[in-house]
């Protein structure tokens, strides 16, 4: 059998769905940015990717039931940092990396500010992000292990203050019919196994060590939340409502799902 090709993130919190797939011959596994999870996915070079959530908006995708990548709160990982105060921000630098904490930041602006900063696409340089603008969205690795002294709105929070809802950032997701439900059932599988290993996880991360492996568990168990229930659902709805509302997708899509649940 033709092994699905499946697209996962190159980024910790995406380390503990694809642990428990070392060696699996059901799946081919390659790892990206979000964003260039998101165009292979497109241009249909891969069958299944951890994509942004933004993405389902502008494709005819199904979502494998049960697993995100989201927060109830803090993440620590989708940052907006600042140079000085959030209401004097008028040019905002865009991390290339991001597209669904792209729709996020501009959500979130909006509602803060009361109108729309200018915004810029920068690759993730925090410091030249920062010289070039007034303030900086960072996503990912780089965000999480950034060292400054610049004050910052972590996204995750802000859209639990807003909408008292959780928040997700990425799921599974491919053209119907790709995934059989044994292929549903293993990628469930191998987020248990996942979790049930993040010390180990924590300290083999990319090579970063035992420094930071309390700083990587930590931020695996208390700020990124992998379930996709009822109540991550209606967070996501929200959030292609108001994306849709401010123009930033053409259509309110349908959630659906990879074996019909």
């Amino acid at each position: 059998m033709t092994p699905v090709r499946l697209g996962a993130v190159s980024f910790l919190n995406a380390a503990p769905l694809v642990h428990g797939l070392a060696g699996d011959p059901a799946f081919a596994l390659t790892a990206d940015l979000p964003s260039k999870v998101a165009d292979q996915l497109h241009a249909g070079t891969i069958d299944v990717g951890m994509i942004p959530a933004i993405e389902y908006a502008r494709g005819d995708y199904a979502i494998v039931p049960g697993i995100a990548i989201g927060s109830r709160g803090p993440v620590r990982s989708v940052n907006l940092f600042l140079r000085g105060k959030l209401e004097h921000v008028r040019r905002v630098a865009l991390d290339t990396s991001s597209r669904t904490s792209v729709a996020l930041a501009r959500i979130l602006l909006r509602e803060r500010l009361g109108r729309d900063p200018e915004y810029v696409d920068r690759p993730p340089s925090l410091e030249a992000m920062l010289a070039d603008a007034d303030a900086a969205l960072v996503i990912g690795d780089p965000a999480l292990y950034a060292r400054t002294d610049a004050e910052c709105l972590d996204l995750g929070e802000g859209w639990q203050a807003l909408t008292g809802l959780p928040f997700v950032f990425a799921f599974w997701a491919g053209r119907m019919g790709v995934l059989t439900a044994a292929h549903v059932a293993r990628l469930q599988d191998a987020l248990r196994a996942g979790l049930a290993d993040l010390p180990r996880i924590a300290v083999s991360y990319n090579g970063h060590g035992a420094d930071r492996r309390e700083l990587n568990e930590s931020y695996l168990r208390s700020n990124i939340a992998y379930a996709l229930g009822p109540e991550e659902l209606a967070g996501l709805a929200e959030f292609y409502r108001r994306a849709h509302r401010q123009g930033i997708i053409p259509r309110i899509p349908e959630l659906r799902f990879h074996g019909g649940s």
